[in-house]
């Protein structure tokens, strides 16, 4: 008489089995993911076009006839400074809205805002956005 393992025993294994194929096939997965994303990083994109994260972005200021380029995000009260451009300030917290000035067109509070992009427009990039306190 021969003996056959029992049903819910071959099961178990072939339950096993299977969890065993799909870790390792998902393992194997990821490996090539993270092979293929540390090669893009060493291949360079000579077509031209920069990224953005490595790209310095500059915003030119303009006030009373003098100019300059500031990185945009950096804080506007040290821009209004070098272009001579003196607002009021009284709480240095942004509550009291006497340090508006105009940038572009657009209102900012000098004490806590920070530099615009630059804009889209070509003759706005070129003449520099106009700083009005």
């Amino acid at each position: 008489v021969r003996s056959f393992p029992s049903p819910r025993r071959s099961y178990n294994a072939y339950l096993h089995h299977n969890i065993k194929m799909k870790t390792v096939s998902h393992l194997f997965l990821l490996a090539a993911i993270i092979c293929l994303s540390s090669v893009s990083a060493f291949v360079s994109n000579n077509n031209g076009v920069a990224r953005k994260s490595s790209q310095l972005q500059m915003t030119i200021l303009s006030a009373g006839g003098k100019k300059a380029d500031f990185k945009e995000g950096s804080p506007l009260k040290n821009a209004c400074a070098k272009l001579g451009v003196k607002p009021k300030y009284s709480c240095k917290k942004g509550d009291c809205g006497s340090c508006t000035v105009s940038v572009g067109g657009s209102r900012i509070k000098a004490c806590v805002g920070k530099v615009p992009p630059m804009p889209r427009l070509k003759s706005l990039q070129e003449k520099g956005l106009e700083v009005k306190g």
